[in-house]
């Protein structure tokens, strides 16, 4: 192994240590807690390191949004290629994603309410955003009705699920109508 590729491999591994250090930090004590200071506490670095891989926390907020996009991508494909029907893989990409959105609450707000820098809906939208998308579509176009542009009704769909995560996390909503609040939108809103 060559001196540069040592060099990028020990680069790598210093940016998703931040990432990791910064995602943790959030999910425990919220996003005001991530700070260049904390983080080059936390993971023995020195400031100047951290601003070598990134330019400051929204570079560091939108690396967390791309990753958790990710993972967001993976669980809602697995939930769907397990269910069994249209009604079921709608209805279980809608669990998977709000499952996401409790489980992840940090790394929801990084992809969905804070600015990271990121480009949604446009061109230039970062590939992770798009097959976050693309994986909504893959569960929900199948079901969007005659006449019905499948891009325009997914995003309506995950607007509405985007809705049900941020409400029910905020205590607008009780956690525990979440099921039926699933069957309405699938049986209502994907007509199945």
């Amino acid at each position: 192994m060559s001196v540069q590729e040592r060099k990028e491999r020990e680069r790598a591994s210093r940016e998703r240590l931040i990432v990791a250090t910064a995602r943790e930090l959030a999910e425990q004590q919220g996003w005001d807690a991530v700070t260049t200071r904390r983080l080059a506490e936390r993971i023995e670095y020195s400031q100047p390191v951290l601003y070598s891989h990134f330019r400051g926390k929204r570079e560091i907020i939108g690396a967390v949004a791309l990753q958790g996009a990710l993972e967001m991508a993976v669980a809602v494909r697995a939930a769907t290629a397990a269910a069994d029907g249209p009604r079921e893989r709608v209805s279980a990409l809608a669990h998977a994603y709000l499952d996401f959105a409790a489980r992840n609450p940090a790394v929801y707000d990084a992809i969905f309410q804070l600015d990271g820098g990121l480009a949604y809906a446009r061109d230039d939208t970062p590939e992770p955003l798009k097959d976050a998308f693309a994986a909504l579509l893959e569960g929900l176009g199948e079901v969007a009705g005659d006449g019905v542009h499948p891009g325009l009704f997914t995003e309506t769909f995950w607007a509405a699920l985007h809705g049900l995560a941020t409400l029910t996390r905020a205590g607008r909503l009780p956690p525990e109508d979440t099921e039926p609040r699933v069957d309405l939108l699938v049986d209502r809103l994907a007509d199945i």
